[in-house]
């Protein structure tokens, strides 16, 4: 996904707005997802390459028009939930124990502790600790190389 379009409607205000208006209706796997991106935006273990793609699911997400209008019930968060799971995917080697909790803690604050301890919640974390585990991507060779 090319998030550049999206980057520059990202900032910690416009993301705070966003949740404090939609954290009920766009559900915890959403609010978690951005709340894990935001966190890692901090984290100094974090390389500017995932910054960049973390800056343009934010961005997607506090953007005023989606693909999928965020008013329709049950599906309105679909398209937001697929680029923050997108970017997570992306990133995940660079969420430690320290995003994670901030990112848990701010989540009980905006809907409860139910919330924080859900299905969805802990699949994300599995899912976290799954990318994690995979093996880093060699780089790719160029023409002639071996």
């Amino acid at each position: 996904m090319n998030t550049s379009k999206y980057d520059k409607y990202f900032s910690p205000d416009g993301f705070w707005a966003k949740l404090a208006k939609v954290a009920k209706t766009a559900g915890s796997k959403v609010i978690y997802t951005g709340l894990l991106l935001f966190y890692a935006l901090d984290s100094p273990k974090t390389p500017l390459r995932a910054k960049v793609q973390i800056y343009g699911a934010l961005g997607y997400l506090i953007f005023p028009l989606d693909a999928i209008p965020d008013l329709l019930p049950l599906v309105g968060y679909v398209d937001d939930l697929g680029a923050l799971g997108l970017a997570l995917a992306a990133v995940a080697k660079n969420i430690d124990d320290d995003v994670r909790r901030k990112a848990k803690n701010k989540l009980r604050d905006l809907l409860g502790e139910e919330a924080a301890s859900s299905k969805g919640i802990i699949d994300i974390d599995g899912q976290v600790v799954t990318e994690q585990a995979k093996p880093d991507e060699p780089a790719a060779e160029g023409p002639g190389k071996r």
